[in-house]
């Protein structure tokens, strides 16, 4: 009967034969999480500033509530004191949109930043990594000229 050749040690020689540079896959790992680090802060410290934003708004508005909720001696006052709540909650409302609208713009440019550094940074280790890999391929064909002499 034949025996089915073992192509184990064929296998390992073809891929020691290939340089691969595993500090790369490394630095690129430690790159993706700093980045993913870097990212979640601006989210977190945006969640942080949009929970404290409307905690004081619901704060202000049950103030401004309880006010208009207190008994009056005229009918009339009722009114006025609806009026008041209203026309008090559309300026905490205006000023409190606006303060997201700032938290959001905010985010958005901390997020552009980070892009764009990430890119650089990524652009710069793929030059590196392929400058790299070309001196070692490189080496590897001379080395295999070399031994074919």
């Amino acid at each position: 009967m034949t025996k089915t050749t073992d192509f184990t040690k064929v296998m390992q020689d073809m891929m020691a034969s290939f340089p691969v540079d595993a500090s790369a896959l490394q630095n690129a790992f430690k790159t993706q999480a700093a980045f993913g680090e870097k990212l979640a802060a601006v989210a977190l410290a945006a969640a942080e500033k949009s929970t404290e934003l409307s905690a004081k708004w619901a704060k202000d508005s049950l103030a401004k509530l309880a006010d208009a909720s207190k008994a009056k001696a005229e009918p009339a006052e009722y009114g006025k004191a609806a009026s008041d709540f209203a026309t008090a909650s559309a300026e905490m409302a205006a000023e409190n949109l606006a303060a997201f609208a700032e938290i959001a713009k905010k985010v958005q440019m901390d997020t552009v930043e980070l892009m764009l550094a990430a890119g650089k940074n990524v652009s710069e280790e793929a030059s590196a990594a392929v400058k790299k890999a070309t001196a070692d391929v490189t080496a590897q064909v001379k080395k295999a000229a070399a031994a074919a002499k």
